[in-house]
């Protein structure tokens, strides 16, 4: 039996630093403030989570994707992951 997808930071984070390196122009409008830049990323997030579940997110499993996704902008922007 397959197991269940679930929505956690420990489950996510790879995802979504994928979604960072991919999409380094974006990263870095939003740390400009370039309009649309964190809308994009965001959905980038969601797309990519739901992917891997297979399914759509319920409400709070899309606001803690994008919670946790501003959270690693932060991190990329405050320089704590240093050069890869």
């Amino acid at each position: 039996m397959a197991e269940a997808f679930s929505v956690t930071n420990d489950v996510i984070d790879p995802m979504l630093a994928e979604v960072v390196k991919g999409n380094q122009d974006k990263v870095v409008g939003w740390m400009k403030g370039e309009p649309g830049a964190w809308g994009f990323l965001a959905g980038q997030a969601v797309h990519t989570v739901r992917a891997h579940a297979g399914r759509s997110l319920a409400d709070t499993e899309r606001r803690l994707v994008w919670s946790r996704m501003w959270w690693w902008l932060e991190q990329v922007k405050a320089g704590v992951h240093g050069p890869r």
